[in-house]
């Protein structure tokens, strides 16, 4: 491999590991979590940007919470994100790219 081609493929990987992408995620979070910062902690440590889609979650603790959120970042972070949640035990569902729109 030349050193020119090299260069260019390093330059191909870190632009991919920088490209941000959405992912649309459901998940259930139990009374158990209630009062944890879980979104404001995928936000400020997982650099994520968070868009809630959907949300059910009652002033009692007597229920589960449900939410349909939309998590915007490299794939890395999405994936921190993710691994974050499980490690909470919290169910999730539906991990699906959103497609993006280009102009």
């Amino acid at each position: 491999m030349l050193a020119a081609e090299c260069i260019d493929s390093r330059a191909t990987v870190n632009t991919e590991e920088k490209r941000r992408t959405t992912t649309r995620i459901a998940m259930r979070v139990p009374r158990s979590c209630y009062g944890e910062p879980i979104i404001s902690r995928l936000s400020c440590e997982h650099g994520l940007t968070v868009n809630i889609i959907a949300a059910l979650l009652g002033e009692s603790r007597d229920e589960d919470g449900w939410f349909t959120l939309e998590l915007t970042g490299t794939t890395q972070q999405i994936q921190t994100g993710i691994i974050y949640l499980e490690e909470l035990d919290l169910e999730i569902w539906d991990k699906t790219a959103v497609e993006e729109e280009s102009w």
